[in-house]
C-alpha cells in the first residue's frame, strides 16, 4: 500500500490506479492556467489555435539532443507538455537530434558544448529514446485512466532528424533552404548576441543550429502535418528562425510556436544539467529515492508552481490542497503529493514503492523496507557510498566489523566515535563496541548492511 498517499481528495488503494488524472481539455490554451506557457507566437494565435484545437487533432512536436545518456529534471516540463498534448486527444511527436547532437545548441550557454563521438552520440539517442518511452508508458500506466477516458491515447513518435540529413546534398541544401533565411533576424536572436558578446565568441557551427532546428520544423509540417513546435523559453529564438521559414516556403501554411517557462529553485538557478545540479531521469544516475526526495524537499514558497507544472490534478484539487497545507505546513502534504506523482511518471509504481521504503527506513526507523530492497537497488539508493564485500565470522563484534569495512582510519578513532553514538548500522545507532554482529539485526534478509558514519558517510556491506 502507498502509505504517504494524499487521502483527503480520494481514497487510497495499493493499485497505482488512485494516482489517474483527468483529461487535459482539447484547447490547450487552458494550460496557460497552470502557469505552463511562457509565450505563443504569433501573438494573434489565440482565436484561431481554440479554433483549430477543439476542431480536430493536431500534431505538436519537441526536440531532445543526446548531449547526454539521460535527460534531466530541467527537461521534465517539455515532456509533460507532449503529455498534455496526448492527453487531450492531440498526436505527441519527440525528435531526438542525431544530427543536431552533433552541432551543439548554443542557447543557454556561455561556452560551446563538447563534440561528441559517433559511438557516444548513438548510445546517447538510444538510452533518451528508451527514457522518452518508459516515461509515455508509466503515464498511460498509472496516470491514465481509460475507464474515464474512452478514446485510446495516440502514441508517442520518436523521430531521429538524423534520418532526413543523412543523404542531404550539401550544395543543393543552401541553394535551395539558405535563401530563405535573413542574417539580420538570425544575429538578432539573444541566443546568438549574447555569445558574440561574450569572450569566446560563437562557432559556425553553433550559429548554424537555428537553421537545421528550423527545417527540422519544415520537414515535420510536410510528412506528418505538425504544425505546432513546443520548447523551453530559451528556445524562443530557434522557433522563431522555423516559423519564418516555413512562412516562406510553406506560403498557405499556418505554424505556431509554444515556449514553456524555464524552471528554476528560489535562488533561480535551472534544474537543468547546465547548471551543474542535474537531476536526472536514469535511474542508475539519481535513484527514485533521490528525485523523490529532491521534490519532497521543496519549499513551502514553490510546491504550488510545481504541482500545477509537473502533475496531471486538476486545479481545484491543488487548491484546496494547498488550503490544507496552509493549516499544517509541517506534515508538507503537498509536497508528498508532488514527489509521489513526479516518480510515478518517472519510475513507475515499483520506483515510487522503492523511494518510499528507503524513506520510510532511512527517516521513520523501518528497517525493514532496507531489507526489501537488493543490493542493486541498495547501491543505487546510496551512490557514492562505499562497497565492501565482508566474509561472516562468528562471533565478530562491531568494532571488528567497523574496521573491516574501513569505516575509520584507526581503531582509536572508531572506539571514540562508536562510544560517542556517531555508528549506525541498518540506521540504528550502535554504541557497544563488543556488541556481536547477529543475522537479522545487523544482517538483513537480503545479505546486505548499511553502516554510517555520522550523518552522511556510507558503508555498504555485503556479506559473503
Amino acid at each position: 500500500m502507498l502509505a504517504l498517499r494524499f487521502r483527503l481528495l480520494r481514497p487510497l488503494h495499493s493499485s497505482c490506479c488512485n494516482f489517474k488524472r483527468n483529461l487535459t481539455h482539447k484547447n490547450l490554451l487552458e494550460l496557460s492556467e497552470r502557469g505552463f506557457f511562457q509565450s505563443i507566437f504569433p501573438d494573434t494565435a489565440a482565436p484561431k489555435l481554440k479554433e483549430l484545437f477543439e476542431r480536430s487533432a493536431q500534431t505538436i512536436y519537441a526536440g531532445f539532443d543526446p548531449t547526454a545518456d539521460s535527460l534531466h529534471v530541467g527537461n521534465l516540463l517539455v515532456i509533460m507538455g507532449l503529455l498534455h498534448c496526448q492527453r487531450a486527444g492531440h498526436k505527441p511527436i519527440a525528435l531526438v537530434g542525431g544530427a543536431t547532437g552533433l552541432i551543439g545548441d548554443p542557447s543557454g550557454r556561455k561556452t560551446e558544448r563538447n563534440q561528441l563521438g559517433e559511438s557516444v552520440l548513438d548510445a546517447n539517442l538510444q538510452a533518451i529514446e528508451r527514457q522518452l518511452r518508459k516515461v509515455f508508458k508509466n503515464h498511460e500506466d498509472c496516470l491514465w485512466d481509460t475507464r474515464k477516458n474512452r478514446s485510446p491515447l495516440a502514441p508517442l513518435t520518436i523521430v531521429n532528424n538524423a534520418e532526413w540529413y543523412a543523404n542531404l546534398n550539401l550544395i543543393d541544401f543552401v541553394a535551395n533552404m539558405g535563401r530563405h533565411f535573413r542574417m539580420g533576424s538570425m544575429l538578432s536572436r539573444s541566443s546568438v548576441q549574447s555569445r558574440l558578446e561574450s569572450e569566446d565568441g560563437m562557432s559556425f557551427t553553433e550559429f548554424t543550429y537555428q537553421i537545421f532546428q528550423a527545417y527540422d520544423w519544415l520537414h515535420l509540417l510536410r510528412k506528418h502535418n505538425c504544425c505546432f513546435q513546443m520548447g523551453g523559453s530559451d528556445q524562443m529564438g530557434n522557433l522563431m528562425t522555423g516559423h519564418e521559414l516555413i512562412s516562406r516556403v510553406e506560403r498557405n501554411r499556418e505554424v505556431f510556436g509554444m515556449t514553456l517557462p524555464i524552471v528554476t529553485n528560489e535562488e533561480g538557478d535551472k534544474f537543468g544539467k547546465s547548471a551543474g545540479n542535474a537531476v536526472w531521469l536514469d535511474e542508475n544516475k539519481t535513484s527514485p529515492f533521490a528525485l523523490y526526495q529532491f521534490f519532497l524537499r521543496m519549499p513551502d514558497s514553490e510546491v504550488e508552481k510545481l504541482l500545477k507544472l509537473f502533475t496531471f490534478i486538476p486545479l481545484p484539487e491543488v487548491e484546496q490542497l494547498m488550503r490544507e497545507h496552509a493549516k499544517e505546513p509541517e506534515k508538507r502534504k503537498a509536497q508528498t503529493l508532488l514527489a509521489e506523482d513526479v516518480t510515478l511518471l518517472v519510475h513507475g509504481e515499483h520506483g515510487l514503492k522503492q523511494a518510499e521504503r528507503v524513506t520510510n527506513a532511512l527517516y521513520k526507523g523501518n528497517v525493514d523496507g532496507l531489507a526489501e530492497l537488493n543490493y542493486a537497488e541498495i547501491k543505487q539508493t546510496f551512490q557514492g557510498a562505499a562497497v565492501v564485500d565482508i566474509l561472516t565470522e562468528p562471533g565478530m563484534s562491531i568494532l571488528q566489523l567497523a574496521m573491516k569495512a574501513k569505516c575509520f582510519p584507526t581503531e582509536t578513532d572508531a572506539v571514540r566515535i562508536i562510544n560517542a553514538g556517531g555508528f549506525y548500522i541498518n540506521q540504528k545507532r550502535v554504541q557497544n563496541i563488543a556488541e556481536v554482529i547477529t543475522t537479522g539485526i545487523h544482517i538483513l534478509r537480503n545479505g546486505v548492511s548499511l553502516l554510517r558514519v555520522g550523518k552522511r558517510n556510507f558503508y555498504i556491506v555485503r556479506w559473503q
